[in-house]
């Protein structure tokens, strides 16, 4: 491969202008592409498979009206007084129109909502008084019943009394049948009173049924006791929207129409606000943090190589590859659903690794002109040499990426795969464009005062000393133990998504957040969604029955405020609940209540189920947490077989891994500490801490290990170059490392300022993001690979280069260091770095050894 990149970084620095004009043509083409194809991104995240997206099916089969998405329009008086009449008539007006927009399925107008309330209220009170004053009716119409029947009894028994001495005493028939008449109207008279007595008996019977049912009617009013659309003071109403399209297929064009129809018609001393479901921002992919970022990154380029021209060509190369591998991804946005991070990330790595492959190549080729090689040749073998590094680096990156998509989670697999379309793009620009422009710059790459050092001896640096065994023994000691104190918040991690009391604090978002929070409860930010499924359909007779007892089961849970029914299926085998939790969507309360209610028993016939927003979000964290063991396995065996054949090694790759793991680990605690703990988040501007966003751990694996590679890459192949060349395992680590040291850490200086400008990004994704990367890339480069890697490469010795004979003859020589290219150009020099008092002479040659020098 280096022979091939020699050739290519040739060909580029003789035909600058033809390689120049390809990548502006390609810039010209992806630009076009975007304008004319390019479509909208999404806030929105999901996977396919999760408890809540089967509740959501069952939803759009049985209850269509309700698996739709939903948006929230927040109205508050500005001085905080009661709305007026005109205000409220307005706000309706406004709430009935929208049901004529596209997309929009219903409307709920919060003050008839308010109204209904009220009267259902007035009408149970009502029919309580009625019950009450039947029930009074009832006694009093059975007690004259009662009375009325004693005396017809008593009168009855005096007449048959009477009969019986009559019939005794010999009365003639006629007496006799005088006195069977009478006794006839008594008896029809008592027939009438138990006919009486049957007719009130079915009215306190109906009485009976209309007092159960007043009774459950109470109770489920009791128990939706807090959920409201318009607040107890008057000052603050919620319009709730109903949308045609579940929330995941909802357009940005539906969200913005129906944003705008209230937007448009502002009510005169009220405000409006709308929630993050259908007014969450997408963040803008580059802003002044990021500017400044690459600002500080442009001096690290000139104080690293010396001049203004040379440390332009990184950034020139690094804006270059951007814009072709962001625009060309963002092209398919119109055809993919995009999330809105998707693009920022594919900046993001395109800045970092573009600067940094570039730097890695101009940085060699510069020596190679202090050390007096011609031009050409110095171009064409940078190119071989650290080319061919930055393309095992970028290999690594790719790999990591691009691995995913084997999570099975739709919008992380398409991140995963735009990133990695941008460090390949980085990867190219660097081996063709970098050496373009070099070629071009010729010796004015070099200052005045380094083109007249040219070639003196000086220019090639000063001898180094190794480090001590003990040194190598307490750096371990103190790097292993620093990293776990670190890491040690990271066992407190809680995963979720963004609300939106994340948004910046002047955001409609925000505003609307807080005011929900302030006027009916945190709560109500984040209602969850319950279904009910019955495995035998109910009467319509006992249907409120059975919402009062699903109800009752959802009120007896910690931390359920109120419960209410909103629907019921045609056939009445599902029903839907409203819950409103104690807490926030985010909070660890909710959390374990959708846990809970998942869990309970559905011995009853009865199975209950989550969704809405909260719940999808508990889903989401959950199943990325799942992936994670995977993901990591899968990435680090990957990485661990490029990192074999390139450094021929089985414990360099086993070291590096291990190291990635500690400070992967202490990211996560930083992480934790700043964004859920709130340990000097003010530092960085975070009004409000959460959870950890849930895809952020898996996306910190597949980075951050790619990145860690690159410099055990840039570093190790130097102490392998030096172990090649005929030092001892023990010199070669001085010299790989004095050699690469300057290098690596300009390359993660500016890593950490192109992430870190990310971090003061007004969306709290990518602050985490930024801050993960960022501050991930400062503990790998600066504890793991610049004091742990050195010290444990001079503990192992030349152990560390072991690779069993049957491995070291079916393995391939990639030539990282690029022996046969410097053999084949003379001409070429490069830096070395003697090694001051030896402790040994430099190691016997092995058959390996040999082969691979020559």
């Amino acid at each position: 491969m280096a022979s091939l990149l020699y050739r290519l970084g040739s060909l580029a620095a003789r035909r600058a202008w033809a390689v120049i004009v390809t990548w502006v043509v390609l810039l010209g083409i992806g630009v076009g592409a975007f304008l004319g194809l390019g479509g909208t991104l999404s806030n929105s995240f999901d996977i396919p498979g999760t408890a809540s997206g089967a509740v959501t099916d069952q939803l759009a089969k049985k209850l269509p009206d309700t698996a739709g998405g939903t948006g929230t329009v927040v109205y508050r008086t500005t001085d905080g007084s009661a709305f007026t009449d005109e205000q409220k008539k307005e706000i309706s007006d406004l709430a009935t129109g929208a049901e004529d927009l596209d997309g929009v399925a219903s409307v709920i107008d919060p003050f008839a909502t308010q109204a209904e309330l009220a009267d259902q209220a007035a009408q149970l009170a009502d029919g309580e008084k009625q019950i009450a004053d039947g029930r009074a009716q009832l006694e009093a119409g059975q007690a004259q019943l009662d009375d009325g029947r004693a005396q017809l009894q008593s009168g009855l028994d005096q007449l048959t009394a009477a009969r019986a001495q009559a019939e005794a005493a010999g009365a003639p028939s006629a007496q006799l049948a005088t006195l069977d008449a009478q006794l006839a109207g008594l008896n029809a008279q008592l027939a009438q009173l138990d006919a009486q007595q049957k007719t009130l008996d079915e009215s306190r019977t109906e009485l009976e049924d209309n007092e159960e049912q007043v009774e459950l009617g109470s109770t489920l009013l009791d128990l939706a006791n807090g959920i409201g659309v318009v607040s107890e003071d008057g000052s603050t109403a919620i319009v709730n929207v109903s949308f045609e399209d579940p929330r995941l297929e909802l357009s940005e064009e539906i969200k913005q129409g129906t944003i705008a129809h209230f937007a448009d018609s502002p009510v005169d001393g009220v405000e409006v606000d709308f929630g993050t479901d259908i007014a969450q921002g997408v963040p803008e992919i580059f802003g002044v943090g990021e500017a400044i970022g690459l600002a500080i990154a442009a001096v690290v380029l000139i104080v690293m190589l010396g001049s203004l021209l040379a440390a332009s060509f990184p950034i020139i190369t690094a804006v270059v590859g951007v814009g072709v591998g962001v625009t060309a991804s963002l092209a398919f946005s119109g055809v993919v659903d995009m999330a809105s991070v998707t693009p920022v990330l594919g900046v993001m790595l395109g800045l970092a690794v573009g600067i940094d492959y570039s730097l890695f190549i101009v940085n060699r080729h510069r020596k190679q002109l202090l050390a007096g090689s011609p031009v050409q040749e110095s171009i064409g073998l940078a190119t071989g040499t650290s080319g061919t590094a930055v393309v095992f680096a970028g290999s690594t990156v790719i790999v990591a990426l691009l691995a995913l998509n084997i999570t099975g989670v739709p919008f992380l697999g398409l991140m995963g795969t735009v990133g990695a379309a941008c460090v390949a793009v980085a990867v190219l620009v660097a081996i063709t464009l970098t050496p373009a422009l070099l070629g071009l710059a010729g010796m004015r790459l070099l200052g005045r005062k380094a083109r007249a050092a040219v070639g003196q001896p000086h220019a090639t640096g000063k001898p180094v000393k190794r480090m001590s065994t003990l040194r190598a023994i307490v750096t371990v000691l103190v790097s292993v133990v620093a990293l776990l104190v670190v890491a040690i918040p990271s066992m407190s991690m809680r995963l979720g998504l963004p609300d939106g009391s994340s948004e910046p604090t002047d955001s409609t978002s925000y505003r609307a957040y807080q005011t929900v929070d302030e006027q009916f409860g945190e709560g109500a930010n984040g209602p969850l969604l319950v279904t009910a499924s019955l495995d035998d359909a109910v009467s319509d007779d006992d249907l409120l029955a059975t919402q009062v007892e699903v109800a009752q089961k959802l009120a007896d849970q910690d931390d359920v405020l109120a419960v209410a029914p909103i629907a019921a299926s045609d056939d009445n085998t599902l029903l839907a609940f409203q819950v409103l939790p104690a807490e926030g969507p985010n909070s660890a309360s909710t959390e374990k209540l959708v846990q809970d209610i998942r869990s309970l028993p559905s011995n009853d016939g009865i199975t209950l189920g989550v969704a809405g927003q909260a719940a999808i979000n508990i889903d989401i964290s959950e199943s990325l947490a799942g992936v994670l063991p995977i993901y990591l396995v899968v990435v680090v065996g990957l990485s661990l077989l490029i990192m074999i054949v390139v450094f021929r090694s089985l414990l360099v790759p086993l070291i590096a891994t291990g190291g990635f793991v500690l400070s992967l680990f202490a990211t996560y605690g930083l992480t934790v500490a700043v964004f859920q703990f709130g340990w000097g988040a003010e530092l960085i501007g975070l009004h409000s801490t959460g959870p950890i966003l849930s895809f952020l751990p898996v996306i910190l694996v597949g980075i951050l290990f790619g990145l860690a590679m690159d410099y055990q890459l840039f570093l190790a192949s130097g102490m392998r170059e030096a172990y090649v060349h005929g030092a001892s395992a023990r010199d070669a680590v001085a010299q790989g490392f004095r050699a690469g040291r300057s290098v690596v850490i300009a390359a993660a200086l500016i890593m950490v300022s192109v992430f870190g400008g990310f971090i003061f990004s007004e969306s709290t994704i990518i602050r985490s993001i930024g801050f993960g990367l960022a501050f991930g890339v400062l503990l790998d480069a600066f504890v793991v690979r610049m004091l742990l890697m050195p010290a444990l490469m001079h503990l192992l010795g030349r152990s560390a280069w072991w690779l069993p004979r049957w491995l070291d003859r079916i393995v391939p020589n990639v030539d990282m260091e690029g022996a046969a290219l410097e053999r084949d150009h003379p001409s070429v020099h490069t830096d070395t770095v003697t090694v001051a008092d030896p402790e040994s002479a430099p190691a016997p040659r092995t058959r390996r050894a040999r082969r691979e020098r020559g």
